[in-house]
């Protein structure tokens, strides 16, 4: 989708439809910019509030465009973020498949909100039709947005823009099966983007074997219960720019059925999402190279399958991580932690500035925080402050949950190090303390997005997040550090 904003309504334009956002205190203004007679009569006739999401339809009213819809938005000045989703999805679904090029007049709308309501609408239109021998018939291409008050400037549309690139990838990726979507394939992609940016990224993928090598079982101890051998996939994205890098690891379990601590049927078909954590790396660094940020990034995803067989990992196993620490391994069904901690250790080589795990990492976060907030672990203020900033700035919200020392006993083990569970309680923290073991030597934050995802129910699918929270808080650092 392409993006345009402009001071009013351009001459000559070729967009067949106009739809514009109207406060319900403001409606004369209507009549006047647009100079179209009689408003208020027609509004007393049907009973038109403009309330919240209220549509009007002014066909033959304006003589340069055929079609003109009024888009209520209440009283503009009680729109609050969590409204602006709605909004945009009402004007893609009413558009999307009947217009090439439509224009969108948000003066209305508090200038605060225009950037979000941008970004509204490009996730609003997103299908996925892949499997599908009908395919989605959708036409737009450019949304030209008018305000005589925006914020908006050409870079943040060109981040939009690029963010709903890497964002769409994420979702392409979590929404594919396990039979198509597997380790080898993420690698795949990931030379994929690279060939596509060859100046910009450089891929390296590690086998099983070369991580035997490096020490690894942790990590292996998880994938050698799959046909499908897993992958270690670093992206490195600007690696020529004299600066430590920000690094992102992704959990990519392509799908997860527990292994010999094997879930139930039910929903089992949800676990491809699994992976997403890994999708929203590959999306981020997609949305960095649209956008080519001057900023020095790594990606790193944890790719593998959790399968029982007879070579699969059973409770009660100990192994002995990358790093030297030894886990009793009490349930294979947490295997998240167990390709993180590796990978964790992993991408010390890189030196990072700060280092940022993505993971749909426990059931106990969606129980702790629904599917509205993802959670959030770091014992560092200022970077969990950034992240939180970024959360809200891209309305991709984080919550700041607790990750100290008090927990830690909660995974002692007589065998060994560290058990890989903590117990009934607690289990989002006790997670990312287990993680927190593997990142002692640089600045850390961990993100559950377990319960954001991907959705479940009508709207099943993944969401792409937590793409535009980690391209907002990359754009914020590039700004702040010039």
């Amino acid at each position: 989708m392409k993006y345009t904003i402009n001071s009013a309504l351009p001459q000559n334009s070729s967009a067949e439809s106009l739809l514009i956002l109207v406060d319900n205190n403001k409606l004369e203004s209507i009549e006047k910019t647009y100079q179209i007679n009689e408003l208020k009569k027609l509004f007393e006739h049907v009973h038109y509030k403009a309330s919240f999401n209220e549509s009007l339809p002014l066909i033959g009213k304006l003589a340069t465009i055929p079609n003109v819809t009024l888009l209520g938005l209440g009283d503009a000045a009680d729109v609050k973020a969590a409204k602006i989703a709605k909004l945009a999805q009402s004007i893609i679904k009413a558009t999307q498949t009947k217009f090439k090029q439509i224009h969108i007049d948000l003066s209305a709308l508090p200038a605060d909100l225009h950037y979000l309501f941008a970004l509204s609408l490009s996730q609003a239109a997103y299908g996925f039709d892949e499997f599908k021998s009908k395919k989605n018939e959708f036409v737009l291409e450019t949304i030209n947005l008018i305000s005589t008050n925006s914020s908006l400037n050409y870079d943040q549309l060109q981040l939009i823009e690029a963010l709903q690139s890497g964002q769409a990838l994420a979702r392409d990726l979590g929404n594919r099966p396990g039979n198509i979507c597997f380790p080898e394939y993420l690698a795949d992609q990931a030379k994929a983007l690279a060939n596509e940016f060859p100046d910009l990224l450089k891929v390296t993928v590690l086998d099983e074997q070369q991580m035997a090598d490096l020490g690894m079982n942790a990590f292996l101890a998880v994938s050698k219960g799959s046909a499908r051998p897993g992958r270690v996939i670093t992206l490195e994205y600007n690696s020529k720019l004299d600066q430590a890098p920000v690094v992102l690891v992704g959990k990519g379990v392509t799908f997860d059925t527990g292994g010999i601590s094997i879930k139930p049927a039910q929903t089992m078909d949800e676990m491809k999402f699994d992976m997403c954590g890994a999708a929203s790396v590959l999306g981020t660094i997609r949305s960095l190279c649209e956008a080519r940020l001057p900023i020095h990034v790594v990606g790193a995803i944890a790719a593998a399958e959790n399968m029982p067989s007879a070579q699969a990992t059973r409770p009660g196993d100990i192994v002995t991580t990358m790093s030297g620490q030894t886990v009793e391994i009490l349930n294979t069904d947490a295997e998240g932690r167990l390709v993180l901690c590796d990978t964790l250790t992993y991408i010390q080589r890189f030196n990072p500035a700060l280092v940022i795990d993505i993971a749909t990492l426990t059931g106990a976060c969606v129980v702790a925080l629904g599917k509205v907030l993802s959670g959030l672990f770091s014992p560092d203020d200022e970077l969990a402050n950034e992240l939180l900033q970024a959360g809200e700035q891209s309305f991709d919200r984080v919550w700041r949950m607790p990750v100290s020392d008090d927990y830690q006993e909660l995974l002692d083990s007589p065998f060994a190090d560290i058990a890989n569970i903590g117990g009934p309680y607690g289990g989002a923290i006790t997670a990312a303390c287990f993680l927190q073991r593997f990142t002692r030597d640089y600045r850390w934050a961990h993100l559950d997005v377990a319960g954001t995802a991907w959705l479940s129910g009508p709207n099943k699918g993944a969401t792409g997040r937590p793409v535009p929270l980690l391209v907002q808080f990359l754009a914020n650092r590039v700004k702040a550090h010039g």
